[in-house]
């Protein structure tokens, strides 16, 4: 017996029509929707403020009105956390959409995961809740489940729960569901979107993914005959490194040890995963707080030719000079050397210096700096100009976890009917400690070695969890990961990239995977929505460290 679970999106925001192409493009059992990541819950949070009815993402009733019809005729029920901050009112909103299409469809909810009121001083605190008030909903006879803040792997744990008949202490069963549901939740991450070794592959129109789960958890993931794209293990492995950071993935049902996972393929665009280890989750759930943390500006000057260096100087010290009777809580500057010797181009000519402010009053980095700025318009460096001009300034997020006994969210699948089925907490839990340093393999033999980038041998996936950022990097043969072990120290990788060098780094070695996974800690500041760096969400990091020259063994090149 088989669950056929697929994804048909991966953020607020994803491609729209894919809800239709998972409907139409072969058999499902469920379609599942993951619409939210730490910036969409303020940025719902915002809304919710203009608007105490919103709070949900409006898309999805859009896609909806296209496909309910579809998916009532195929017989898929749909679960999704598309609820946000208020999934009452988009159950409420799916029930007048359906009857105002005239489809039966019964429309339950999941909630008990605001905790903003425990919070003062936040726009949003959530807790991440687990799948068993989903599994509750459908069997109760659910076509369609919307929950808020759930993990996004819960959106698979619940309904393969609910279809095998798994309780909170099959944890091996359910780490197998995380696992997939892991790779599900980011969409065409998993059938080649954001891979490193895409060259070569039909990546215009990647499709979406899906799992087939069996009953001991055991999964194959795949997509639907024809859609673009492709699965491999080396797709597999970079989302299951996607944002985590040890070996124990730790989530609300189950803790699923990552190094346990082992990967096999099944044929074309088919990956087994294995059996997969659980153990009971830990005592805490983890919340999510988002605060408005002030205001922040920017402008960005134009440098372009000769004395790059001093231009940048004088600017740097004539707005420093401008802004010294009220200067910004924070200032910073960044000079990005885009200019070449001899250009062929006036852009290609230039250099941008990057000024950020930010301040708890609004009037200190709009006005203030505004005025500032375009007031040296005739009187600066030569060839002056900026890429737009500063605005008001606005106002900008911090993010930050928090952890509460799992009593303290009163979670609760909310039937079509109106009853309400409380969902117990787990009676099992288990703190999570890190697990001991796994032996390495011998490295290789000593060999000629040759100068090149690390992304020729290695691929890579890089993310942000809060203000920290993780980079997952694997190889594909077995010789490749005696040299990688080895290689990529935590001091090495701080000299691959030096704005880590000051940093706490974390290494985890998962040899099934024959993947290291370094956590940094820090480098995103109080998280995406404070914009910290100009990779705000560390997607990039794993490609600049492929980038960085090392010394490869030639058998590998």
């Amino acid at each position: 017996m088989t669950l056929r679970i697929g994804n048909a999106s991966g953020f607020y925001g994803d491609r729209f029509d894919a809800m239709r192409e998972m409907l139409t493009g072969g058999e499902l059992d469920v379609l599942t929707g993951d619409y939210l990541a730490e910036l969409t819950m303020l940025i719902l949070g915002r809304d919710r403020l203009k608007d105490p009815g919103a709070g949900y993402a409006r898309t999805f009733l859009r896609q909806l009105e296209e496909c309910l019809g579809l998916a009532h005729e195929r017989g898929v029920r749909i679960v999704t956390n598309a609820g946000g901050l208020n999934p009452a009112g988009l159950a409420a909103a799916v029930r007048e959409l359906a009857d105002r299409l005239g489809i039966p469809v019964r429309v339950a909810h999941v909630e008990g995961d605001d905790l903003t009121a425990a919070h003062p001083g936040s726009l949003a605190a959530h807790a991440y809740l687990g799948g068993f008030g989903i599994a509750a909903c459908l069997r109760e006879g659910a076509d369609i489940v919307v929950t808020g803040r759930v993990t996004d792997a819960a959106l698979v744990t619940g309904p393969a729960a609910a279809h095998f008949g798994w309780t909170p202490t099959d944890h091996d069963r359910l780490a197998g569901a995380v696992v997939a549901g892991h790779v599900l939740e980011c969409g065409a991450q998993a059938t080649g979107g954001n891979y490193a070794f895409f060259q070569g592959r039909d990546l215009r129109r990647p499709g979406f993914p899906l799992a087939e789960i069996h009953a001991d958890g055991t999964a194959v993931i795949t997509k639907h005959p024809g859609t673009g794209g492709f699965v491999d293990i080396g797709t597999v492995t970079a989302q299951l490194l996607y944002e985590t950071s040890g070996a124990r993935y730790a989530g609300p049902d189950v803790t699923a040890r990552l190094d346990t996972v082992r990967l096999a393929q099944d044929g074309p665009d088919r990956v087994r995963i294995g059996p997969v280890r659980g153990e009971a989750p830990p005592p805490t759930l983890k919340v999510g707080v988002n605060r408005l943390g002030g205001f922040r500006n920017e402008v960005v000057f134009v440098l372009t030719g000769l004395d790059i260096e001093a231009k940048a100087e004088l600017v740097r010290a004539q707005l420093t000079d401008a802004l010294a009777k009220s200067p910004p809580a924070e200032t910073r500057w960044e000079l990005v050397r885009t200019d070449r010797a001899d250009a062929p181009t006036e852009e290609t000519a230039s250099a941008l210096l990057r000024l950020v402010v930010r301040d708890p009053d609004q009037a200190a980095v709009g006005r203030a700096l505004s005025g500032a700025a375009i007031e040296l318009a005739l009187a600066s460096y030569p060839g002056f100009h900026v890429l737009a001009p500063p605005g008001k300034g606005a106002p900008y997020g911090v993010f930050e976890d928090a952890y509460v006994p799992h009593g303290a969210a009163a979670h609760v699948a909310v039937l079509h009917d109106g009853r309400r089925i409380p969902v117990a907490p787990p009676q099992d839990t288990r703190v999570l400690d890190d697990l001991p340093e796994p032996a390495l393999p011998e490295p290789p033999a000593p060999g000629p070695r040759t100068r090149a980038p690390f992304g020729l041998v290695a691929g890579a996936r890089s993310g942000d969890k809060g203000g920290n950022a993780n980079v997952g990097v694997w190889v594909r043969t077995d010789e490749a990961w005696r040299w990688l072990a080895h290689e990529l120290t935590v001091d090495r990788f701080r000299d691959l990239l030096p704005e880590c060098a000051e940093l706490p780094v974390r290494r985890h070695p998962l040899p099934a995977l024959r993947a290291l996974n370094f956590v940094v800690e820090g480098i995103l500041g109080a998280g995406v929505a404070a914009q910290h760096r100009f990779d705000p969400q560390a997607k990039a990091l794993g490609e600049w460290l492929r980038s960085r020259h090392v010394d490869i063994p030639e058998a590998f090149l």
